[in-house]
């Protein structure tokens, strides 16, 4: 699970040898301008990370930040396959992941020599790989896709030419029904969005009369057909800031509440209930291993870092491309 991630030796500064008392906000602001880093931190990371960030944004904006950066360190606050992206598209930068083990469960779904064995059974297809997958798996794909262009992406694409979706049935079963197209789905599912129920949405519907559902494509179909509005994270954003309801339905990762809080503070946001019941809302156990010392130490130490070898950075590089030449502006 860490073959891309360089870990701190054993000298490195742990979490038990914080000073007592470290303002770890001002420490890692100081270290940011020491470092010239960025720090870019996805919706789904805690609110103190996200305010301290130096951009927030969905799987798309922090590929093109990441791209373009002049910073000469990256620190992803995110989850591995983020952190491996900006070090595919920026490789003469140092990129620093908070914590190594920060995995994804639709990443896990799809080990690379089992998609590398279907490549040689399905010689005709292509493969359009949703971003949540390893750079080992993005090195064996045609293109790159995220929810925010994904649509745009598949409509662009030969008509006659088969197309194997991995790893995410329940995002690409939705692309499917939306632009008419038959897809061969890879069965990876988000362990966060796969685990609303119909239940949980009807009790909340009941609570909240009117009250709209705002609902990432990640989520299964039977939440997805009883949705207001589907859309990335950027596009779940800009929903609740316009929508003149009071109260909203999220069924994503809850962290975004804090960023739609922000943006949208007279409205009334109330995460869907997942299976074990929490009404927070399912968080992201990978996402949630980042922390605010994590953050300040992975600066410090210059460690966890990605670190890949340069053909797969060089083949995983060219779906990313396709993607970014893609994407509509």
């Amino acid at each position: 699970m860490t073959d891309t991630i360089v870990l701190p030796g054993p000298s490195a500064l742990g979490e038990e040898g914080l000073e007592p008392g470290l303002k770890l906000v001002e420490a890692i602001d100081e270290m940011r301008h020491r470092l010239k880093a960025v720090i870019l931190a996805h919706y789904y990371q805690e609110g103190p990370i996200q305010d301290l960030a130096d951009f927030v944004g969905d799987s798309l904006d922090l590929s093109r930040r990441a791209a373009s950066t002049q910073a000469e360190v990256i620190v992803f606050a995110g989850v591995r396959f983020m952190a491996e992206v900006a070090k595919i598209l920026s490789p003469d930068r140092l990129v620093l992941l908070p914590d190594a083990e920060a995995g994804c469960s639709l990443e896990t779904a799809c080990p690379a020599e089992d998609l590398a064995a279907y490549r040689v059974l399905h010689p005709d297809h292509l493969v359009v790989s949703y971003i949540n997958c390893s750079a080992e798996v993005k090195a064996l794909s045609d293109v790159i896709v995220t929810s925010s262009n994904a649509e745009h992406i598949l409509r662009a694409l030969p008509a006659d030419k088969p197309i194997l979706f991995a790893p995410d049935r329940n995002l690409g079963a939705y692309l499917a029904r939306k632009i008419g197209r038959e897809l061969t789905l890879w069965p990876g599912a988000c362990e966060v969005h796969d685990s609303y129920s119909l239940a949980s949405l009807a009790r909340l519907k009941k609570e909240h009369p009117g009250a709209p559902l705002a609902a990432h494509p990640e989520c299964p179909r039977i939440i997805l057909e009883q949705a207001d509005h589907v859309g990335s994270t950027r596009s779940l954003l800009e929903f609740a800031t316009k929508s003149p309801a009071a109260e909203i339905i999220v069924a994503t990762e809850p962290h975004i509440l804090h960023q739609m809080a922000r943006l949208a503070p007279d409205k009334r946001l109330i995460p869907l209930v997942g299976r074990d019941g929490d009404p927070g809302g399912p968080v992201c156990p990978y996402m949630a291993k980042n922390t605010l010392a994590k953050l300040y130490l992975c600066m410090l130490n210059q460690a966890p870092r990605v670190e890949m070898p340069a053909d797969l950075i060089a083949r995983a590089r060219l779906s990313l491309e396709r993607m970014l030449q893609m994407s509509p502006k």
